[in-house]
């Protein structure tokens, strides 16, 4: 049978005989064909408005709305990108003019370094050199915040840099305002057993996540559960479950609502936030997944505890690359940018990475390890942090300091640039979007277990505030 069906068809004896309107493929809706219907539809939304029509607004609107809708529906995909395209340039507009003058030269050129900066973090190739521009912090530039009763595991900064979120082994998430340095919200946690009753965690809270929106917040503890909270006003949302173990990273996708979950089974995860859906589980790890990351690409990649390896999950292709190069356990892991990261492992090493090479392209040996402790191999890596596309990274442990670190050309070579003090086990890391402060969770023990404990230390939120050298 042909794939194309003609209208008419000729019979034999010459004479033309027709379908009498009946066309398969189409449904007939008071009268008319649907095609007829929809062609007409354009004219019928182009009528006169009377002015007992433009008094009642509501119903002018839903004209305009449906009449949009069509428009859409009916354009080519070269109109899309060209509306498109055009709606990115105006959001783009918006945005710069608040920061920059109105001049009409230098608003196109910084449009212009504002779309080349986009297109170059979005390929992977951004690279800022911005390490050696900062100076020492002193005393008055690190701010200690106390609230948990517990060491804090875990934490995260909103994408505008104005909140921050700490999760701690004391069950609880707490909500800071970074411009009045105070607490703002507390979501208390619950005792053991009281987990049908309770609204939050009942169990050590081991990770977070906040979306780029700042819409979402997600939290994930040692009772193989995920909850979802309002990241405005952290009230409870959903609570995703599916995990067999310990949730141990979170992480969502930049610019979207699909998260990644890591856990102690060995599995990653993947979830649909808007749909409050499971979308599928990632396998491959041998042992404990202890850390993950992602950015802009559909990939994350995962650290593996005692399996020894690094894992990027590229989830379109269905395919995973293995890194190897640590002797201990990989406990965290950072993305640099879309191509290069870095890992921290127990055996006191920091390596930096290319997604093209299996083997680190820089290993950096007892990392934490000066000889003022003779225990070299207790100075786990216990925390990494990147300022996003810059050559600046950061490293914590139980030696008393946090590291500033160069990344050099070709992320070839790795070397330090300052040390800041701090007291007990830095947990977590994180800089500020603008690379103006650093974030560290600290406490008295691991934030996986309790193989120390400093009893000097004090659980807290240690907040640096990084300075640069002035401009000449």
């Amino acid at each position: 049978m042909s794939f194309f069906i003609k209208n008419k068809k000729r019979k034999q004896d010459g004479k033309i005989e027709t379908n009498k309107g009946k066309k398969r493929g189409l449904r007939k809706f008071g009268g008319e064909t649907a095609v007829v219907k929809k062609r007409r539809s354009k004219f019928d939304d182009e009528e006169i408005v009377s002015d007992s029509d433009l008094e009642n607004g509501e119903e002018v609107d839903v004209k305009q709305t449906e009449y949009s809708s069509e428009e859409e529906d009916l354009e080519t995909p070269q109109e899309k990108k060209l509306r498109l395209a055009k709606q990115y340039l105006a959001q783009i507009e918006t945005e710069e003019s608040e920061k920059w003058d109105k001049e009409e030269e230098s608003h196109k050129d910084v449009i212009s370094q504002r779309l080349k900066h986009d297109l170059l973090e979005q390929t992977g190739r951004l690279q800022k050199e911005v390490a050696d521009n900062y100076v020492q912090p002193s005393d008055e530039d690190i701010l200690i915040l106390r609230g948990h009763h517990l060491a804090i595991t875990c934490l995260v900064i909103s994408h505008d840099d104005r909140f921050i979120f700490t999760g701690s082994k004391d069950c609880s998430i707490i909500k800071w305002d970074m411009k009045e340095k105070k607490r703002v919200h507390t979501i208390h946690g619950g005792r053991k057993g009281t987990e049908n009753k309770h609204i939050g965690h009942t169990a050590h809270v081991l990770c977070l996540a906040v979306s780029c929106d700042g819409q979402y917040l997600v939290s994930g503890d040692r009772n193989k559960l995920i909850h979802l909270w309002d990241a405005n006003t952290c009230q409870y949302l959903h609570t995703f479950r599916g995990h067999r173990d310990a949730v141990s990273g979170l992480a969502f996708r930049k610019g979207t609502h699909q998260l990644f979950s890591a856990s102690h089974d060995r599995t990653v995860k993947i979830w649909n936030v808007d749909e409050k859906a499971y979308i599928e589980t990632l396998y491959g790890h041998q042992d404990c997944v202890t850390g993950i990351d992602s950015l802009t690409r559909d990939r994350a990649i995962t650290s593996g505890g005692r399996d020894g390896s690094v894992r990027i999950w590229k989830v379109v292709e269905e395919s995973q690359l293995v890194f190897h190069g640590h002797v201990g356990s990989v406990d965290c892991v950072a993305l640099i940018n879309e191509s290069n990261f870095l890992s921290g492992a127990d055996d006191n090493s920091i390596a930096v990475w290319s997604v093209l090479k299996k083997k680190p392209l820089v290993l950096v040996r007892n990392a934490h390890g000066e000889s003022e402790n003779p225990s070299l191999e207790e100075n786990w890596i216990s925390a990494v942090a990147s300022l996003q596309h810059t050559d600046l990274i950061a490293s914590g442990s139980k030696d008393g300091f946090i590291k500033l670190w160069k990344t050099g050309s070709n992320f070839k070579s790795l070397k330090p640039v300052m040390k800041i003090p701090v007291n007990g086990f830095v947990n977590c890391l994180q800089f500020s979007k603008d690379g103006s402060f650093l974030v560290a969770g600290v406490g008295q023990e691991h934030r996986l277990g309790r193989w120390w404990k400093l009893k000097d230390a004090k659980n807290s939120l240690v907040i640096i505030q990084l300075k640069q050298k002035p401009q000449v």
